[in-house]
């Protein structure tokens, strides 16, 4: 917990002279436009949200996000350079200027909106906090873990919420804190911590990375919200809107039924109005992002609308198979919505 609290102020203290500093600068929607590419703050290697392949393209969720600003602001998915971070680091990281947006697997909280100089542009996924054990362990719920050592992430909202659940159901536990996710996974792994804790789909990627997954389980109980979306900073509303709309155009995009491969078809030709407005046909809404009309086009043509980039990162496409869950649209049951462009 003290962590945590000491990571959160030297943030604050950061925020303070590093937005400042930047913001003497002038936007980062001009700044990004001079140096011809987006500096993207991802995660230091999570499989189906930020992570580098074998050739060492980065791939993920939360890539995606940072491709479609891309997309978006010059037609071109790849003019980003990315920055990995850990979780102590990413704050600052944005805070100072050293990354114009982080997508990074980061829980949308008060404090982190209200207090840090911090804006969350959206919700790329909707999570909850689990656990992770090895099934020797012989246990099948949370609630059976008293006494456990617990694996930790340092400078997370995990042991807030760890303490505030075994207190809540009188149960004990031993916290052990690492600096990265695969610390704390190895941790498990080795043994020296009976479970490890963290928002579930940082479980699942971790899991897939264990020399043995089929040995280890998420536990059914999800003690937390965890609104994961990409962040920018606080006084910057032309770049705001952008990296926030690239978002929404995504999740549009699957409501409508416009995907990768039949983008350019419905641009051409649409007796839908909704859908020209999205891509570019109708109206003038491009020009009040500052963007090109065809903007929304771009990002779906190379990027693809969410449910492209969930299944193809972390959904049936993906090693993860995480089903879509709260991460379904709006009208299947599920949380993702987007307000209309128009």
């Amino acid at each position: 917990m003290k962590m945590v609290k000491s990571t959160l102020a030297v943030c604050t203290t950061a925020a303070v002279l590093g937005v400042s500093s930047f913001a003497q600068a002038g936007s980062t929607l001009d700044a990004v436009k001079e140096k011809g590419f987006v500096q993207c703050g991802i995660s230091d290697g999570l499989p189906g949200f930020s992570y580098a392949d074998d050739k060492g393209n980065y791939l993920g969720l939360d890539v995606d996000v940072c491709r479609a600003v891309a997309a978006a602001m010059f037609g071109d998915a790849t003019k980003v350079r990315y920055s990995p971070l850990t979780a102590k680091e990413r704050f600052t990281a944005l805070q100072s200027g050293e990354v114009d947006v982080l997508s990074r697997n980061t829980t949308w909280t008060s404090s982190r909106d209200a207090g840090l100089g911090l804006n969350f542009t959206g919700v790329n996924y909707y999570d909850g906090q689990g656990f992770l054990v090895n099934k020797k362990l012989g246990v099948t719920s949370a609630k059976q873990l008293d006494g456990a050592t617990v694996c930790i992430q340092a400078g997370t909202t995990t042991e807030l919420n760890l303490s505030d659940y075994f207190r809540a159901n009188n149960l004990q536990f031993t916290p052990i804190t690492y600096d990265t996710s695969d610390e704390s996974a190895k941790s498990l792994e080795s043994g020296r911590c009976d479970v490890l804790t963290s928002d579930q789909s940082q479980l699942y990627a971790q899991r897939i990375k264990l020399a043995a997954p089929e040995e280890y389980v998420v536990l059914p109980e999800v003690i937390s919200k965890e609104p994961l979306g990409p962040v920018v900073r606080q006084g910057d509303d032309e770049w705001f809107n952008i990296v926030r709309w690239s978002l929404f155009a995504m999740v549009n995009a699957e409501e409508l039924g416009v995907t990768s491969s039949n983008v350019d078809e419905m641009a051409k030709a649409t007796g839908k109005p909704d859908v020209a407005r999205l891509l570019g046909a109708e109206g003038e809404y491009g020009r009040d992002l500052k963007l090109p009309a065809d903007w929304a086009v771009n990002i779906i043509k190379q990027v693809g609308n969410y449910g492209e980039s969930f299944e193809r990162n972390v959904g049936a496409g993906s090693e993860l198979k995480i089903e879509r869950g709260l991460n379904a649209l709006w009208n299947q049951g599920g949380l993702q919505y987007a307000p209309p462009v128009r």
